[in-house]
């Protein structure tokens, strides 16, 4: 299951009691992802998600509001790019009260009219504003997030969260409402659309804290430290590989020296301290400048050590000359 719908669900298992908050809740559902359609003389707002759980906790509340003959029509499933997507459809006169108490539709000069902004009447207290969000994010939120554990291998996927719809106004008045939680997104149009985004991690926890999704937060942080362990431990591994090639290389080429000298004037030809040292790398050409100094017993520092070496390199580039 992806971070993004496992986040829903934990949301979906908290209950909502306060009648005003319920509404508020719906509220930000039907705006976030609800649409309108037409079937013959009837017209019907349609909520669409992924998340199948979401359909028997709206019943709930539904019924819990406006009474058990109120039924709404559940299509089937249809899959788009591996994804499953339920549908759930209320036709307009028949939920006319809910829609209405929504701000879904307005009613003016006695005519129903879709409204496409954000009602603040329905979000006065902070639990009304947490019901609305989290009825936002159920709708419209997706997010590039993968735990490390949900695969075998390492997850290099960063984070992404954003919410998506067709209205700027209403991305404008949803980010306005955030912003209040000190959780700030930025906003930019995407082909048809607009998309409200957050990549900070530390204020994606905040949102989903508000929201009281505490398992998914936890999980979260826990994918923080696992990401910055596995980072600093392929930084060291690196690191140490890149020194061992240093080592192999500057091996290589002092041992092509000191062949080169001995395939032309001869080992002999050296100064004693440049023979002890190039039978001593011939004897150990694996090994760095630290292990040969605690091989030998030539009393030199590295510094020393190496600067012997590059004066046997210097001569064998003499005489290839």
């Amino acid at each position: 299951m992806s971070f993004s719908r496992e986040s829903k669900e934990e949301i979906l298992k908290t209950e909502i009691e306060d009648d005003t908050s319920a509404i508020a809740f719906l509220s930000g559902l039907f705006h976030s992802c609800g649409q309108i359609s037409k079937s013959g003389s009837k017209i019907y707002v349609k909520i669409v998600s992924d998340v199948e759980k979401l359909f028997g906790y709206c019943e709930k509340i539904i019924k819990k509001l406006y009474g058990d003959e109120i039924e709404a029509e559940v299509s089937e499933n249809y899959v788009i790019n591996k994804n499953t997507y339920y549908e759930i459809s209320f036709e307009l006169e028949k939920f006319r009260q809910m829609l209405l108490d929504t701000s879904v539709v307005t009613l003016e000069e006695g005519q129903l009219k879709f409204n496409f902004e954000i009602d603040k009447n329905l979000i006065l207290e902070d639990e009304h504003r947490r019901a609305f969000i989290k009825g936002v994010y159920i709708g419209s939120s997706t997010s590039s997030i993968k735990l490390s554990a949900d695969s075998a291998q390492s997850c290099g996927s960063g984070y992404h969260m954003e919410f998506n719809s067709q209205s700027h106004q209403f991305l404008i008045d949803f980010s306005s409402l955030l912003a209040e939680y000190n959780i700030i997104g930025k906003i930019f149009e995407r082909k048809n659309s607009f998309v409200l985004y957050i990549k900070d991690v530390n204020t994606i926890q905040d949102l989903l804290a508000l929201m009281g999704a505490n398992k998914c937060v936890l999980d979260l942080s826990n994918e923080i430290v696992t990401r910055e362990l596995r980072n600093k431990v392929n930084r060291q591994v690196n690191c140490i590989n890149a020194n061992i090639n240093k080592t192999v290389e500057a091996s290589m080429k002092q041992v092509e020296a000191i062949n080169t000298i001995i395939n032309t004037i001869g080992l002999e030809r050296l100064s004693e301290d440049l023979q002890e040292v190039a039978v001593l790398r011939l004897a150990n050409q694996e090994e760095s400048l630290d292990e040969l100094l605690k091989l030998s017993t030539i009393k030199l520092t590295r510094s020393g050590l190496n600067h012997r070496f590059r004066k046997i390199i210097k001569i064998a580039e003499s005489l290839e000359e």
